[in-house]
């Protein structure tokens, strides 16, 4: 008998870890469905707009100059949904609203009104409601329309490239470069200056405006920024305007040049690289010049995002998220995902924290839009603008599951620290402090395309608090930074039933350092947890000295051998010459052949106007190594997002636009197909190759 219930004992154990185990692989897809919308093979649906219509129906634009409305995008009933062209011979449209019954997009120089005065489903006029000037280069786009309280239109203009140089925003004509509203009558008010590539739109329930911005010239990273009448948000190009009589900013280009102490013929210099300047931030020089206007949450390249695009509300009355009740939905096209942010208001200043959400979408993330059933719709476009999801084009649905995830909900500023509250109740482990690790950062404002992470510290958390309710947790951090992003990692924490997280990072944009009751820190803090009640305003405490960030982990110089071998006596086996198709997430190559024991020199040469790199891994094993280098966070661009497994062989390093890298190696001794893959995120889906062993 004692042996049968040791046996059952047993069986009890293994099942429990069993279950145990199986809970903790719950992933995106067991609390949110992708659903992909049936569609005829005719039809080229990049979506440039997206708008849910009273009936239910979706209309939708394209790139092509296209609208479409479709009927039954809910699927009811396993129904397809129909779909039929309400308009064409647009010119890229890349947004769509919908007011008083009609529709209204942005066409690349125009606010048009479209009228279908029939009623028999298509558009028979297009009307003007405002225009604004085109040069004809490539990267004049235009954004919107979004409305706001007051019915006036919103839009948003892209800047035009120099064809010469394509990292330099050149802006050939007026309101390039500009957010302006429209009113109804067709009035174009100037708000904004200083935008480079505006995709995304948002007006807030207070009608306060913001918008998302793409990393570039001038833009350290992606983010979204409030925008108030007046404001200069980053790019210079647009400066050149300053004085059009009905534009309000009134900032020159010598202006900046003067803060940033250097000549005032920057725009013109070859090699930007060069330059002799101070090293500033953007949030640096808004507090010498009230005009200019940092981020309110910046979302971490290539850490969060890439190419930041629409915006979309979580409003209470959808049961979508109830969870995440009047936060805000970003998409990312070149990542083919959406993110989360938890937008904030301190001393009249916006900021926040952003989170991963969900990815896995089958092409960029462009146009977010809610239907009537509850769902999310996704419009999703590539050609040019390529994505990790890798189809050219698409149009999706996100479904609740019904299944709550264990997450941070929010995590807001205090005068000490970040308050962190979760979705669910989280066991003790949450007053650990070692639970814990917090990073501060940010990004140069210079003329070159992007920034690297500048300034990156380790903030040391002196204390966590959990509250009584265990849904929220405060956790005390040395020496915060105004203007700084603040990585905020969590690990070993997990709800009462012992979910881990779904998603254990949080990146807080901390413009202002809110007032209030700091903790009072005791000894006994490091080693056990509080209740709130134990919260007291202390005595003037000691600062603590910020500890330096570690570095990261190398990789082994023979991975990434960039001189040739002495032993080879000058003289390489076999050279490849390895590009990129400029424009597509592509390698020039599909496979390469070479001989077992062959000493190799490979060239990796960049055409593409993004970064990439060559990482030669085993066999199968290019999407393991390519989703680890997605998870890398703040560590990703030291080590090249070449993550130190021994799957990897030989690698480049990340290597620019225009740039080249040669490395050096002895190819397998083992015949096989091994993978080379771009590890830079959101590119391994689709830039992958083979190198052949023969």
């Amino acid at each position: 008998m004692n042996n049968i219930c040791k046996s059952f004992s047993t069986i009890c154990i293994i099942l429990t870890i069993v279950f145990a185990s199986f809970a903790q692989t719950k992933t995106e897809d067991d609390y949110y469905k992708i659903v992909t919308l049936p569609m005829p093979p005719e039809i080229i649906m990049e979506v440039g707009g997206l708008v849910s219509m009273p009936d239910g129906k979706l209309a939708v634009s394209t790139r092509r100059g296209e609208v479409w409305l479709v009927e039954n995008p809910s699927l009811i009933n396993n129904n397809p949904p129909r779909y039929t062209k309400y308009a064409e011979g647009l010119h890229e449209i890349l947004g769509l609203a919908y007011k008083d019954g009609l529709l209204y997009c942005a066409q690349r120089g125009e606010l048009t009104r479209l009228i279908d005065y029939d009623h028999n489903g298509k558009a028979d006029a297009f009307e003007v409601v405002a225009s604004w000037p085109l040069s004809g280069n490539y990267h004049e786009f235009s954004f919107g329309p979004k409305i706001d309280k007051d019915g006036n239109f919103i839009i948003t203009t892209n800047i035009g490239f120099d064809p010469s140089k394509w990292w330099l925003a050149r802006s050939y004509v007026p309101y390039r470069g500009f957010m302006l509203k429209i009113s109804p009558d067709g009035k174009i008010t100037p708000v904004a200056s200083g935008l480079r590539s505006p995709c995304g739109i948002y007006v807030h329930e207070n009608n306060d405006y913001f918008y998302s911005e793409n990393q570039g010239d001038w833009v350290g990273s992606g983010g979204i920024t409030h925008i108030e009448r007046g404001n200069f948000v980053g790019n210079p190009a647009s400066l050149v305007w300053a004085s059009l009589p009905d534009n309000p900013v009134k900032l020159t280009i010598n202006d900046i040049a003067t803060m940033l102490e250097f000549d005032k013929n920057y725009m013109e210099v070859a090699e930007l690289s060069e330059l002799k300047r101070k090293k500033a931030t953007l949030y640096e020089l808004s507090k010498k010049n009230k005009a200019i206007k940092p981020q309110a949450i910046t979302l971490p390249h290539s850490v969060m995002g890439q190419s930041t695009s629409d915006m979309l509300q979580n409003n209470s009355d959808i049961e979508f998220a109830p969870f995440f009740d009047n936060q805000i939905f970003i998409g990312d096209q070149a990542q083919s995902k959406i993110m989360r942010l938890y937008l904030e208001k301190v001393k009249g200043v916006y900021q926040g924290a952003a989170f991963d959400f969900k990815k896995g979408f089958a092409s960029g993330v462009l146009r977010m839009a809610w239907g009537k059933q509850n769902d999310m719709y996704i419009g999703g476009t590539g050609r040019g603008w390529e994505s990790s999801g890798g189809k050219p084009f698409s149009l999706q649905k996100l479904v609740w599951t019904g299944d709550i995830p264990f997450e941070m909900k929010t995590v807001k500023a205090k005068p000490d620290g970040f308050e962190i509250e979760f979705i669910k109740p989280v066991k003790k482990s949450a007053e650990n402090i070692n639970n814990y690790k917090v990073t501060s950062f940010t990004y140069l404002y210079h003329p070159n395309y992007g920034s690297p992470i500048i300034r990156d510290t380790i903030r040391k958390v002196q204390a966590a608090v959990l509250a009584s309710d265990n849904k929220t947790v405060r956790i005390v951090v040395n020496k915060l930074s105004e203007g700084y992003i603040h990585e905020i990692k969590l690990q070993n924490i997990t709800s009462v039933s012992d979910e881990p997280l779904l998603h254990n990072a949080a990146y807080y944009t901390l413009n202002v350092i809110p007032d209030g009751d700091k903790v009072q820190v005791t000894a006994a803090m490091a080693h056990a947890g509080h209740s709130m009640g134990d919260m007291k305003q202390p005595a003037k405490a000691e600062k603590p000295v910020a500890q330096p960030a570690k570095p990261a982990k190398a990789n082994s110089s023979a991975k990434n051998q960039t001189t040739m071998p002495a032993t080879w006596v000058g003289k390489a086996d076999k050279t490849i010459l390895l590009g990129t198709k400029p424009g597509l997430l592509y390698y020039d190559q599909d496979k390469i052949k070479v001989k077992a024991k062959q000493k190799i020199k490979l060239t990796f040469t960049n055409t593409d106007d993004m970064l990439h790199n060559v990482v030669i891994v085993n066999p199968g094993k290019g999407d393991v190594i390519g989703e680890i280098s997605n998870n890398m966070g703040l560590e990703g661009p030291k080590m090249h997002y070449v993550p130190a497994s021994a799957d990897v062989l030989y690698h480049t390093k990340l290597v620019g636009p225009g740039s080249n890298e040669s490395i050096y190696f002895v190819a397998p001794a083992t015949p096989g197909e091994y993978t080379i893959v771009c590890t830079y995120p959101g590119h391994y889906a689709t830039m992958q190759a083979l190198l052949i062993v023969e």
